[in-house]
């Protein structure tokens, strides 16, 4: 009978620990997306170089602090919020606009198969 209740006291301690680790690794996916930038941008006041690139943001969705990453190491960090979209984006797109100096400004992030996009602060 004892051996049943340890039994039964180590699946339960197992199961709710493998549960918070899956909510910590969705929390992080969620918050995080990659992405490809095909040209010379700026993100907040950091040029960027054409390459693959990572985004980590947390904080309220109105006022996130972002980071950029290349090759897990930070190259730039902004503010941002997320913004809903009207659907799920097709594909990862980044949006930019070009300034008057003719720097380009990426402004917003869409990433794959999701409904929220990351806007970045200019």
């Amino acid at each position: 009978m004892r051996f049943t209740q340890y039994l039964g006291l180590l699946f339960v301690m197992a199961l709710a620990m493998s549960v918070n680790a899956f909510a910590k690794g969705t929390h992080k996916e969620a918050n995080s997306g990659n992405f490809t930038v095909q040209e010379h941008v700026q993100i907040g006041s950091t040029d960027i170089a054409p390459g693959q690139y990572k985004a980590e943001w947390s904080g309220p969705a109105n006022n996130l602090q972002v980071e950029i990453l290349q090759h897990g190491k930070t190259v730039a960090t902004t503010e941002g919020s997320i913004k809903d979209l009207p659907q799920p984006s097709p594909y990862t797109a980044v949006v930019t606009k070009t300034e008057s100096n003719h720097t380009k400004q990426v402004q917003e992030i869409d990433f794959n198969h999701r409904s929220e996009a990351l806007t970045i602060a200019g």
